[in-house]
């Protein structure tokens, strides 16, 4: 089966380059068991949905919708954890009543930055990090990690790079899933199908309407893939299904 592509078709450029494929053994289980999906979004601003019109523009509020859309036989709930201006260790002090209380299959997991703007410690990232990832996999959950945002100014940060790679080794050496988010909105600003202002708001921080809505686009892309098996194709456009 392939997927149709919507009329967010510019949501997914660079998409073959990058892909998101997450594992998701646990969820995809549950899914065929029992025709239930629950996600949290555990995570600061970007999922808190600061820059965004309204709480329905949200990326956790968009991707549920595309969900429901796309599997209209299932019952999809997606649960926003977001908290602006919270850390990766505020996080993890809240996993248990946030994330495993809500007995979720999936939880994505969008965090660093603010360590990064605050340089908290890459080995101290790590620890917490990995504390996170091992308490919600012992919970049966499967963990999404996502990337740090691409900025236009990321200059104002010197180790915005170091701590992206302490996100990447860390989930590469607990074999986590990571959505790729900087190389995805990188990939947007450079296709030219994009002005600077839907990107990133006058803040040059956070996100705004039409990247949260692509960012649910592309992760709902992956989730469903992974999910059902069913295959997107990123580069030659919108396919029929079957």
């Amino acid at each position: 089966m392939t997927l149709a592509l919507s009329a967010d078709q510019r949501c997914r450029a660079g998409a073959a380059d990058h892909p998101f494929q997450p594992s998701l053994s646990a969820a995809k289980k549950a899914l065929q068991e029992t025709g239930k999906l629950t996600i949290v979004a555990l995570g600061s601003s970007t999922t808190a949905g600061s820059g965004a019109s309204q709480a329905e523009r949200s990326y956790p509020a968009v991707l549920e919708a595309e969900l429901k859309r796309r599997l209209p036989d299932r019952d999809i709930k997606v649960v926003n954890k977001g908290i602006g201006g919270q850390s990766a260790y505020d996080m993890l002090l809240r996993i248990d009543a946030d994330v495993i209380a809500e007995k979720p299959t999936i939880v994505i997991w969008q965090t660093v930055v603010n360590d990064a703007i605050r340089d908290v410690g890459e080995e101290k990232l790590a620890k917490i990090l990995k504390k996170g990832i091992r308490k919600v996999e012992n919970a049966g959950i499967d963990m999404v990690l996502m990337d740090l945002q691409w900025l236009p100014r990321e200059d104002r940060y010197p180790k915005y790079e170091e701590y992206r790679a302490v996100l990447a080794k860390t989930a590469g050496e607990l074999n986590v899933s990571v959505f790729p988010r900087h190389a995805m909105m990188k990939s947007w600003a450079k296709s030219n199908k994009f002005t600077e202002e839907e990107l990133v708001g006058m803040d040059g921080l956070h996100m705004v309407d039409a990247s949260y809505r692509c960012l649910a686009i592309r992760i709902a892309d992956g989730l469903v893939s992974g999910l059902t098996g069913a295959k997107l194709d990123l580069a030659e456009g919108p396919k029929p299904t079957n």
